[in-house]
């Protein structure tokens, strides 16, 4: 499952599942950055509370403390092509990241590159 993704993250969950209404299996990933500063997660974009079909890619901020913040990144229709995105996302972060200091500017930098463009 690591194989895809940069040395700098690492797959912290991966789960497939169907949901009681639906008779179609659901996927859930979570990608954490070596600094522990930064989580993606793939997942279905009606965890979030959304009325839209298909998948969220959602980065997070210092995850787990207070001052946690997320955004989403883009929302498409197939579990494959945000995972895909997220893979780009997370090359993209990567190449920006200069350590803490950085960390928004690197955030800004890759959700530019891969956010819908309207």
């Amino acid at each position: 499952m690591d194989a895809d993704v940069p040395l700098e993250w690492n797959a912290e969950e991966c789960r497939t599942y169907t949901p009681a209404d639906i008779d179609r299996e659901m996927q859930y990933r979570t990608y954490r950055h070596e600094s522990g500063d930064l989580r993606l997660k793939v997942a279905p974009a009606s965890l979030d509370g959304e009325d839209h079909p298909g998948y969220a890619l959602t980065a997070t901020t210092y995850p787990g403390l207070d001052l946690s913040e997320t955004i989403r990144v883009r929302t498409v229709l197939t579990f494959n092509r945000c995972d895909r995105i997220a893979a780009q996302f997370m090359d993209l972060f990567s190449a920006s990241y200069d350590g803490p200091g950085s960390l928004e500017d690197a955030l800004e930098y890759a959700y530019q590159r891969t956010r819908e463009h309207r």
